[in-house]
């Protein structure tokens, strides 16, 4: 006889909805406005507190807890926020992702697809995390921080409210993030320098040798040079022209009001 796809020891409300293929483990609690999708599976001892919505095909470990109100001291717990999960995460213990705020038009945290978030993690308040990232165990992003897609942030990375992670960056483990990293960045310490490009991290993508010898060239230019910043990106436009990786680095170089990792 194969065994019922919700565990009778688990609490789950009657105005949570559940895709008939979701899966509840022993003791977990699932509450009002929890929205879950095909295929998602949910371990033993998970809390999940709505609003919130998780796509299809998750799975999420036990003693996970998603969706709590925030720490921030101007959360309430009737506020009008919520979190948004997309497909195909794996979720493991202990990891807390939590509401947004007011200090947001959305109040949303959200977190994209396909993305491995290791033991210990933490998703704060108003975090818009991309896809496919790989945030190692006791990764923690403070409020209102912007992950991109196809990073990875090595074990215990703190990063500073704020603060924005381009695509395809990596992080060493332990890391202290002030500031915002450019897309293509590898960095460390603490607080993390720059150190080079993420160049394993490209040729898996299946970025070409050429690709990843003009975003070195880049690195070079904005690290590297004796230019100041604005004479950077006069030289960034003009590789921009023929290289849309240099044109994504302007662009995230020109949006950043906390200023970069240098």
């Amino acid at each position: 006889m194969s065994a019922p796809l919700i565990h009778p020891t688990a609490i789950i409300d009657a105005g949570a909805r559940l895709h008939p293929s979701v899966s509840v483990g022993p003791y977990s609690i699932i509450g009002p406005h929890v929205e879950i999708g095909e295929g998602t599976r949910i371990g033993p001892h998970v809390v999940l507190k709505g609003p919130m919505r998780i796509g299809r095909d998750n799975t999420i470990f036990q003693f996970a807890s998603l969706g709590e109100i925030s720490q921030d001291k101007t959360a309430r717990i009737d506020d009008a926020t919520r979190v948004e999960i997309g497909d195909g995460n794996t979720i493991r213990e202990y990891v807390t992702i939590q509401r947004g705020t007011l200090k947001t038009p959305d109040g949303l945290t959200k977190v994209g697809d396909r993305n491995w978030i290791m033991a210990n993690a933490h998703i704060a308040h108003d975090c818009i995390v991309g896809s496919d990232n790989i945030l190692a165990n006791g990764t923690t992003l403070a409020g209102h921080v912007t992950i991109e897609d196809w990073t990875g942030l090595g074990g215990y990375t703190l990063v500073h409210q704020y603060c924005r992670i381009g695509g395809h960056a990596f992080t060493g483990g332990g890391s202290v993030i002030l500031k915002d990293v450019p897309p293509f960045m590898m960095i460390e310490g603490q607080p993390a320098k720059a150190r080079g490009i993420n160049s394993e991290g490209l040729k898996r993508r299946g970025f070409s040798a050429d690709e990843i010898g003009t975003v070195k060239d880049a690195y070079k230019l904005i690290y590297m040079s004796d230019l100041l910043m604005a004479e950077v990106k006069l030289k960034l436009a003009e590789m921009a022209v023929d290289s849309p990786h240099c044109a994504r680095l302007l662009a995230f170089i020109e949006s950043s009001t906390r200023s970069i990792v240098r």
